[in-house]
């Protein structure tokens, strides 16, 4: 009779993705995607001060930035 083989541990680690950091960069997307100057879905449609839109354009960066920041962890 053949011996059976043990099972080998995976050698990579898992990855596990966070949520709230995956949360941050669609957020961020979705500004910049809405709200960009001159190029915006929004500001094609309605007119949007450019206060609001480079704004959201930076507040779009600053959360893509910290949602790729950490968005995988090693387990």
């Amino acid at each position: 009779m053949a011996k059976s083989k043990k099972e080998e541990k995976n050698s990579k680690p898992r990855v596990k993705i966070s949520f709230l950091k995956a949360l941050f960069i669609l957020i961020g997307a979705d500004l910049i995607l809405l709200f960009a100057p001159k190029y915006g879905m929004l500001n094609g449609a309605f007119i949007i001060g450019d206060a609001i839109g480079w704004s959201a354009l930076v507040i779009g960066l600053v959360l893509l930035v910290l949602g790729f920041k950490g968005v995988y962890r090693k387990e």
